[in-house]
């Protein structure tokens, strides 16, 4: 029997790659979305194929089905998306945990949880280990996102020890890509939207706050092989890139690659952002033989041609 796997928020920028991935390997995929923020545009090509099915269903009900593992990457993972209905934000990461958890445990399946580098907040150790707890507004605009995923963690580990579920929890660092959302806020949409529009590109604060980008091919390699590591290594494991770059640095790389007339538009520092995010992968690399392989400058480059499709259609 093929292998059947659950990923909910399947439509979704890392979801559908996922999906697409698994499909093209003849894995059996049940692809599971409320699309809030998923798009049925980034699976529909999938659509048709034998190995691949659609359900709409929110995560924050319980869900009855039988799958042998399951890709827990539900919950809008952009300011807007996610500040828009906070509420709901953050019962899409706990009640979700606590279904998909509860799922895996009835039906003894292996589960993963997309985690966020958001776990350790506006960062006072940098580049950031797995070992650091973070520093966290619990009270902030952001805290529905930031608070959900590290509840969702700490659920995970607590079906671990209670149930002895067989867990595996990934903390995602910036990711970039096609599917990604055009209008979802964050850097790297944001700038390559702006300039094949020719508008300005938005700079937050002084642009010398630094990100780290990892390219989607890198990222679902990393998720994939997370999934088919040795049982009992459950993480949580940093997946990013860890190479660093300023606001500004994008910008002119984005500027360069598709050319026009747009400039820099300053504007202030949202509440909470964090001056620094770059993960410390030595962990990926010694357990799963990962780490990032796409240089910014061709993945920025597959981006824009995606994003060109979109904002000229």
């Amino acid at each position: 029997m093929n292998k059947r796997v659950l990923v909910t928020g399947g439509s979704g920028f890392l979801g559908s790659q996922l999906c697409n991935r698994l499909v093209k390997g003849g894995v059996d995929v049940l692809c599971v979305d409320n699309f809030f923020t998923g798009s049925k545009a980034n699976v529909a090509h999938l659509i048709g194929a034998p190995n691949f099915e659609l359900m709409r269903h929110d995560v924050t009900f319980p869900l009855y089905v039988e799958v042998d593992q399951i890709y827990n990457l539900a919950c809008p993972a952009s300011p807007i998306h996610y500040q828009f209905d906070p509420v709901q934000t953050t019962k899409t990461s706990v009640h979700g945990a606590i279904n998909m958890l509860g799922l895996a445990k009835r039906v003894k399946a292996r589960i993963f949880q997309a985690s966020t580098s958001e776990v350790y907040g506006d960062p006072e150790l940098h580049p950031q280990p797995e070992s650091y707890w973070g520093k966290v507004n619990p009270i902030g605009p952001r805290s529905c996102y930031d608070e959900g995923k590290r509840c969702a963690e700490t659920l995970f580990f607590d079906y671990h020890r209670q149930h002895n579920l067989d867990i595996k929890v990934v903390r995602i660092f910036n990711t970039y890509g096609p599917n990604m959302h055009p209008n979802d806020g964050r850097v790297v949409s944001n700038f390559v939207v702006q300039a094949l529009k020719g508008e300005d590109l938005t700079i937050y604060g002084d642009g010398q706050q630094t990100r780290s980008f990892c390219y989607v091919d890198d990222m679902i390699d990393g998720f994939e092989r997370m999934m088919e590591s040795e049982k009992g290594f459950t993480g949580p494991v940093n997946m990013g890139n860890p190479g660093e770059f300023t606001m500004l640095e994008l910008a002119e790389n984005v500027l360069r690659l598709v050319g026009g007339k747009s400039k820099l538009a300053f504007h202030p520092l949202p509440t909470d952002d964090p001056r620094q995010r770059k993960p410390d992968i030595s962990l990926a690399k010694e357990k799963l033989g990962w780490e990032p392989r796409v240089h910014l400058e061709d993945g920025l480059q597959e981006t824009i041609a995606y994003f060109k499709k979109i904002v000229h259609s």
